[in-house]
């Protein structure tokens, strides 16, 4: 009998242990905006634009430490143009706003999908072991709602295309 009971005792303290792993998944890491190393930072390298032989060499500006080379990338400027606005006019350019608001602006979007993520973490609470542990039920919550990359990466390579970022 009370080796039943050491038994029941260890398969139950494994459990318990068992629920503490696995605490750096891919999911648990987006949640913590810091890196917890002192890597590289991947997103700190940009590609630059390709270089371009000019008209006129007297026409290119005398180089200056500090200022944008002609070949750096710059975001902003290629997300407006993108998306039908101007370069160089900013978020506000009026053809910018008139493509991004083309359905309909919700003036409180944030808070109706703060509200919509509360109530529904609320109807598939966390189970026991999560409020014991307080591990994050975001994970759970969404499985159903992530992408499934393989499965896309498979589907994207059944219809031919060429994936160089994932090779075979």
């Amino acid at each position: 009998m009370a080796a039943k009971g050491l038994v029941i005792g260890v398969i139950t303290a494994a459990l318990l242990l068992s629920a503490c792993g696995n605490r750096n998944s891919d999911v648990t890491r987006l949640h913590n905006l810091r890196s917890p190393h002192d890597g590289p930072d991947e997103f700190a390298i940009l590609p630059v634009k390709p270089l371009q032989m000019p008209g006129d060499l007297k026409a290119l500006p005398e180089p200056e430490p500090g200022v944008r080379n002609l070949t750096d990338q710059n975001a902003m400027e290629d997300a407006v143009a993108a998306l039908g606005g101007t370069p160089g006019a900013g978020v506000s350019d009026p053809a910018l706003v008139a493509a991004a608001t083309r359905t309909g602006v919700a003036p409180n979007i944030r808070e109706t999908l703060a509200s919509e993520d509360l109530r529904l973490r609320q109807r598939r609470g966390a189970r026991p072991l999560e409020r014991l542990f307080r591990t994050p039920v975001y994970s759970r919550v969404y499985r159903s709602q992530t992408i499934k990359r393989l499965t896309i990466l498979d589907l994207f390579r059944g219809q031919g295309a060429r994936t160089p970022a994932v090779p075979e």
